[in-house]
């Protein structure tokens, strides 16, 4: 089942559940927020945070966000948008608290609440409050190299404690529901909640802003993400540079993470890749507008949330196959296999070249993201809360 046919299933299943179990008062949640802190929050804690924004405006639903011991909150656009109450350790001890001793719950910072949610997998104790997990992915156990020694102990151990303490577990995916299928979750325990994506209206004055700020003379295809092994821009590069579209710059958007080696792919096409690093959130719309091409060549992903933001914007798709992201796109964007070197420079080439290709894909893409927004997200995880705390 697509998973956009696998939402429409759950949202039936959940309005005739509301029906027969109406609950009178708002369920109260501890929403833990602690990877908004990190040095490289990431898409985790951007969607997570996202999915925080339209919950806050149910009726049904109270959030408390639970957040690590200091004065500061992090930078916009990590900025939660809902009260946050402190735990008495920086995240980096609560999460080893949390994966080896009973203390430190959510609960002793946020009360009273009915439900426990852990955004991540960084898993609190399960303190006579029911507990429900987000399980973004489990690439830490399907591909450790990918990842620094420290996430990987930290995410083994949360995957593990989801596993035994959740009362529920939601993924993003389809993918990701297999995935913990086959690392021994319980299927009876798992729910579909797929994430969104809000269309913005770009205007003529934000794509020249946008163009100005970047110094982007030339056209572009684009990638955004965190740069990281999983991301795959090797691939990209060199694709990029056997493709040959001479007119075009490649730019890249997003902060560096860990273990990604790129010089050795930049031999020959240096001069037209632009590396942005990261940007504010109000610029990525138009960026995404402004592109001939979206690529995202990953190995493994979650969800793909870049790709979904692209296609709202009407920017043509290039995916890789075999992940989230080729559920995510369907047939509404190009896919070929990740290391697929030739396949890749070969779609850039015949996206670029094709007027009508392009203005194809990119008119089925925003068809497809419409299919999926935040709102239709908070409905499905206000249902599990409701079917945990009944």
């Amino acid at each position: 089942m697509g998973v956009c046919a696998a939402v429409e299933s759950v949202a039936v299943r959940v309005e005739a559940a509301c029906e027969t179990h109406p609950m009178a008062d708002p369920v109260r949640v501890a929403y833990t927020l602690l990877q908004c802190w990190h040095r490289v929050p990431g898409g985790t804690a951007g969607s997570i945070l996202s999915l925080a924004d339209a919950l806050v405006q149910r009726d049904d639903v109270e959030l408390t966000g639970v957040g690590p011991w200091g004065r500061s909150l992090p930078p916009a656009p990590w900025t939660p948008t809902i009260p946050v109450k402190r735990l008495p350790a920086p995240y980096q001890l609560a999460y080893d608290i949390w994966h080896h001793t009973p203390l430190l719950s959510p609960t002793w910072a946020a009360h009273p609440v009915d439900v426990v949610h852990a955004t991540a997998a960084t898993v609190p104790p399960r303190r006579n409050v029911p507990l429900v997990v987000t399980v973004h992915d489990l690439f830490p156990l399907l591909a450790p190299a990918q990842f620094t020694k420290r996430g990987v102990r930290i995410l083994t151990r949360g995957a593990e404690m989801a596993r035994a303490r959740a009362d529920l577990v939601c993924c993003p995916s389809e993918a990701t529901l297999d995935d913990c299928v086959a690392a021994g979750f319980s299927p009876d325990r798992l729910r579909l909640v797929p994430w969104g994506a809000r269309h913005h209206e770009v205007t003529d004055a934000d794509r020249i802003r946008v163009r100005d700020r970047y110094h982007l003379d030339r056209p572009y295809v684009m990638w955004v993400g965190t740069i990281e092994p999983r991301k795959n821009l090797p691939t990209l590069l060199d694709a990029f540079r056997r493709a040959d579209v001479e007119d075009e710059e490649l730019v890249l958007v997003g902060p560096v993470g860990w273990h990604e080696q790129l010089e050795g792919h930049l031999d020959g096409i240096g001069d037209r890749v632009r590396r942005l690093g990261f940007v504010p959130a109000d610029d990525l719309p138009a960026l995404y507008a402004e592109a001939e091409l979206f690529c995202m060549p990953s190995l493994r992903e979650g969800f793909g949330l870049p790709a979904l933001e692209a296609m709202s914007q009407g920017t043509p798709v290039v995916a890789s196959s075999g992940s989230a992201i080729e559920e995510v796109v369907g047939d509404a964007g190009l896919v070929v296999h990740p290391t697929d070197v030739g396949g890749w420079a070969e779609a850039m080439r015949t996206v670029l070249a094709d007027e009508a290709l392009s203005t194809r894909l990119g008119e089925a893409g925003r068809r497809r993201a419409a299919l999926f927004s935040w709102d239709h997200s908070a409905e499905l995880m206000a249902a599990v809360y409701r079917e945990v705390a009944s």
